[in-house]
């Protein structure tokens, strides 16, 4: 069922990991925390925003009782100092039982106004939403939440012709055979509550290091050449034993980057055919809850045109690694068809 994959996927070269990773991890969390991974990372009012996802409180089985949001703080983006109490619990939204968790958070500015997306597991399925993360820190108002089942979204930092653009990946298991075979679409809105004209934009099928899923990662940037965007791409291994915490995983998470149109972001005008970041440490191998899985929730293009990609690694730490833009969009453009 599943096309064979190489056995050792490396990182594109011109990927550096930051030496001192994982920048935020459960020891630097002063109240109960598991894994914290997942983040979402945004420049907001003169510091570094991260807003991560934190599971906790271990059932047998795999399971975590637990999962709230936590945030925390930083002036260069390498070094992170976590509040002393969770950003965001399903306390906050009034005891609803048919919300189970939220989690999966992405962030990003638009207008000067912040953004939350996140995914939410609810009693009939998981939802994806949009919020407005308040002035002051204090939580989240929520904008809209999708019928089930969607999640992975992530907004793009500014209006396209007048509407507001999101990537997606729905749950189309029926009419893609049963599988996971899960693609990246992408959305329209006038007002970020309402959304429609949702279009196909990368499938499963023209990654050449996938053959389960795919899904956004971060929410694009934007350059003189187009809105250089990173998704995440799986392939399945059924020979794969226990890996991690689990007895058997049988997955492996890299992380893609493709170049998105300017004017029209439906338009895909180029992809590495390599993975941009691959598991290859320890802590992204070897040690952590789901092993081999790179998940990337945000990148920063800062002004000396250095990118922060950060990344969860193994469902269990958060990690950062960096490239020159210029590399990564030569990445994207390699023997693109003139």
């Amino acid at each position: 069922m599943f096309k064979e994959m190489e056995p050792k996927l490396k990182s594109s070269s011109v990927v550096k990991r930051y030496e001192n990773n994982p920048v935020v991890c459960k020891d630097d969390v002063p109240y109960p925390a598991e894994l914290i991974f997942n983040a979402g990372v945004a420049k907001w009012k003169g510091q570094y925003v991260m807003i991560f996802r934190n599971d906790y409180d271990y059932q047998s089985g795999g399971y975590f009782k637990g999962c709230n949001l936590g945030i925390a703080f930083s002036d260069d983006g390498k070094k992170w100092t976590v509040r002393k109490e969770p950003f965001f619990t399903l306390d906050m939204l009034g005891g609803d039982p048919e919300i189970r968790r939220i989690y999966d958070p992405r962030l990003t500015v638009i207008e000067d106004q912040m953004y939350i997306c996140f995914a939410m597991d609810v009693q009939h399925g998981i939802r994806g939403g949009v919020g407005r993360v308040r002035d002051d820190l204090s939580g989240i108002d929520i904008i809209s939440v999708s019928a089930p089942d969607n999640r992975n979204m992530v907004l793009f930092p500014e209006k396209i012709d007048g509407m507001y653009v999101r990537l997606e990946r729905p749950f189309t298991i029926y009419s893609r055979g049963g599988v996971d075979r899960f693609d990246i679409w992408i959305s329209k809105s006038p007002d970020l509550k309402y959304w429609g004209e949702s279009e196909l934009l990368l499938a499963v099928e023209h990654v050449p290091y996938a053959n389960d899923k795919i899904g956004p990662a971060a929410p694009p940037i934007k350059t003189e050449k187009g809105w250089l965007t990173l998704f995440h791409a799986v392939d399945r291994d059924e020979s794969r034993g226990k890996h991690g915490w689990e007895d058997k995983w049988t997955k492996r998470y890299t992380a893609g980057i493709m170049l998105l149109d300017l004017e029209d972001p439906t338009k895909v005008i180029g992809m590495s055919k390599v993975p941009l970041i691959a598991p290859e440490t320890k802590y992204e191998v070897e040690e952590g809850f789901r092993a081999s899985v790179i998940f990337p929730g945000g990148m920063l293009l800062e002004d000396d045109g250095e990118v922060k990609i950060y990344y969860g690694a193994s469902d269990t730490v958060e990690c950062l690694a960096t490239a020159n833009v210029d590399e990564l969009l030569a990445l994207c453009t390699e023997g693109r068809d003139a």
